[in-house]
């Protein structure tokens, strides 16, 4: 009865992002610029589907509901963490902390079915596009979303009254700088099993998007398969690979802050929720607007299309005949990121920036992992790896493209591209296969502990590396043995900063039908790894839930987390970029490449590291080192 408070009288404190005032410093400038681009950008996007009849359709009627919930979304977190700060308070009453909580859980699960109807649509769109009109009517949209928010609210009002009805301690600290679900519980004097069992409920009720998400993908790439050249399923797919961008970056952070037990969330885990609850709903608006030409009327239309080019066999040869070059003599033209001289400005300023973060950041995390003897371990050797590969793969086209900016020249030589190209698919699938061999050995440290040390042994970690690097290596040798045998037109505009194989074979003249059926054997192979980290995490899990308080169990889970955050981030760009027709890129997509090429080797140090102790212990070794000699 002592420790029982008057729950309604109290107030919580939140202690924000991190516990260190220098650092919750730098959070509030970043908050305080996220959140107006977050606002105007989504509100843009609802002004410009507003005021275009063109856009008056389901897909553009389910977005501009999508961002009216991120600025529902943000507004109810922000607002509050930068008026805290101005005012030197972390106090939220328990009213207040109950109504924010309400509305994060109804808001997101809001987010997670629009998303849901938003890929309906696009299956629906692509798989019957003769009763697309029929089955996506005015009707069928508003009961969609609608049916959205009732499920949403109605999931946020259960956990609300669940928790209203429990007694808290005296320890009134939330370890976050919103009021979750998960720390309210942990702050609980009350019996919270019922709480736990409908959390999980809860969990059930938010998957159930991601799997209509997955079925309407799987029917969309069935059918894009079925009837590759057709036009119209080129242009309702187009749309497609923001969506999937999206999707990848909200469920890929949401699981990898819920979708583990309860007893292992900390103040460390504040960072991952910056990803889903405030970088995402930022991200919405570029992602849609940036790669989308109806919601860009401006956008010249897309230099590229192959399948404008004659049918006829004699045409084409004679065309190839009169228009083909010493492909060795002549270079290419590297079009950038948007094509357009003022953007490019802004975007030569923020490679300016990744590049020198991105190599310090992992260069760091190499040189902590080689001079702590405690991290002399699987886990943290295949890091080392992962950091490695991260700077030699942005090694790879940021200096060149900075160069050619300076220099005011966009020519790279057919030598040079091809290297490039060598580079970049060897350096991407070896990401791929090390993220699978990191998720491998979670999965034996968690479901196997007693054997770990016998299969995870140096030899088991070193073959695992070679063998990615092998893998890696030959595929990338292959594509681009075969690339170097075309022959190309005059027109040698890559519509990219760098060079990818997707437009290169768009620019050949010669018959590519091989090399599209190597690339899709490629994706194949990119894709193994994914597949084996998918049955490693359902080892993880089924084993986690089977024996939910064992202490071995939940230090080795604890980095699960930072593993899922960044196997999300790179698959969901590369999959939002790759898995769809040739025919169907262009100079837009060159956007997205930057996420997956220059961001996520920069976020990977900075994922790895704030929510991992040992490697802040590490790196606070290294610095005193330096600094003592």
């Amino acid at each position: 009865m002592k420790k029982e408070n008057q729950s309604s009288t109290l107030d919580f404190i939140l202690l924000g992002v991190s516990s260190k005032q220098e650092q919750e410093k730098i959070i509030f400038i970043l908050f305080l610029f996220i959140y107006p681009i977050t606002f105007i950008g989504n509100l843009l996007i609802i002004l410009a589907i507003r005021s275009d009849i063109r856009l008056h359709s389901p897909m553009y009627f389910l977005l501009a509901n999508l961002s009216f919930v991120d600025i529902f979304f943000s507004s109810v977190t922000i607002p509050k963490t930068l008026a805290n700060y101005i005012l030197h308070s972390k106090a939220i009453s328990f009213g207040g902390c109950l109504t924010q909580m309400y509305f994060m859980i109804s808001l997101a699960n809001t987010d997670s079915y629009i998303l849901a109807a938003m890929a309906y649509d696009r299956a629906i769109a692509i798989s019957r596009p003769l009763h697309y009109t029929t089955i996506m009517s005015p009707r069928c949209c508003v009961l969609l979303v609608v049916g959205s928010w009732v499920i949403a609210n109605s999931n946020g009002l259960i956990h609300t009254m669940l928790t209203a009805r429990l007694s808290f301690c005296r320890d009134r600290e939330i370890a976050n700088f919103y009021c979750d679900i998960v720390p309210l519980l942990k702050l609980s004097c009350s019996d919270i099993r019922f709480n736990v069992k409908m959390m999980y409920l809860g969990v059930g009720v938010f998957s159930v998007p991601l799997i209509c998400i997955t079925i309407s993908y799987i029917r969309v790439f069935y059918t894009v398969l079925k009837v590759p050249s057709t036009k119209g399923v080129r242009k309702a797919f187009s749309t497609c690979g923001s969506h999937l961008t999206v999707v990848a970056l909200y469920y890929g952070t949401v699981m990898g802050m819920y979708f583990r037990p309860l007893t292992s969330y900390s103040l460390k885990d504040a960072v991952m929720t910056v990803m889903y609850m405030i970088v995402t709903p930022m991200l919405n608006p570029f992602i849609y607007s940036l790669r989308n030409k109806d919601m860009k009327p401006n956008t010249s239309p897309s230099i590229y299309n192959i399948e404008s080019k004659p049918a006829d066999k004699e045409y084409h040869y004679t065309k190839a005949m009169k228009e083909i070059n010493q492909s060795t003599s002549l270079g290419f033209i590297l079009l950038g990121v948007t094509g357009q001289q003022e953007q490019e400005e802004i975007f030569f300023i923020l490679f300016l920036f990744i590049y020198p973060i991105t190599f310090i950041g992992n260069l760091l995390i190499i040189l902590a992992i080689r001079s702590d003897i405690r991290l002399h371990n699987p886990m943290y050797f295949f890091l080392a790896n992962l950091s490695f590969v991260d700077i030699f793969f942005s090694s790879v086209t940021i200096p060149k493209m900075l160069i050619n900016h300076i220099l005011g020249s966009k020519a790279i030589s057919f030598g040079g591209c091809l290297t490039q190209m060598y580079f970049m698919i060897s350096l991407g699938n070896t990401d791929s296969y090390i993220l699978a061999a990191m998720a491998y050995d979670r999965a034996i440290a968690i479901s196997r502990p007693l054997h770990y040390t016998t299969i995870m042994s140096p030899r088991c970690c070193v073959l695992l590396v070679v063998g990615s690097w092998v893998i890696a290596n030959s595929n990338g040798l292959i594509h681009t043995m075969l690339t170097a045998r075309l022959s190309f037109c005059r027109d040698r505009e890559i519509a990219n900063f760098y060079c990818d194989i997707v437009p290169l074979l768009k620019l050949s003249c010669s018959d590519i039908r091989f090399n599209v059926k190597m690339m899709y054997l490629g994706v194949g192979v990119f894709s193994v790894p994914l597949i084996c980290i998918t049955i490693s995490y359902v080892q993880v899990f089924s084993t986690v839930l089977k024996v939910l308080s064992t202490k071995g169990v939940l230090k080795a889970f604890s980095t699960c987390g930072s593993h899922l955050t960044v196997v999300s981030l790179y698959y969901g760009t590369v999959m939002g970029m790759y898995f769809r027709p040739l025919t169907s890129y262009s100079l837009k997509d060159a956007v997205i490449t930057v996420m997956y090429m220059a961001v996520t080797p920069m976020l990977n140090p900075f994922i790895y590291s704030l929510r991992n102790r040992d490697m802040k212990a590490a790196l606070g070794k290294l610095f005193s080192k330096r600094i003592s000699s």
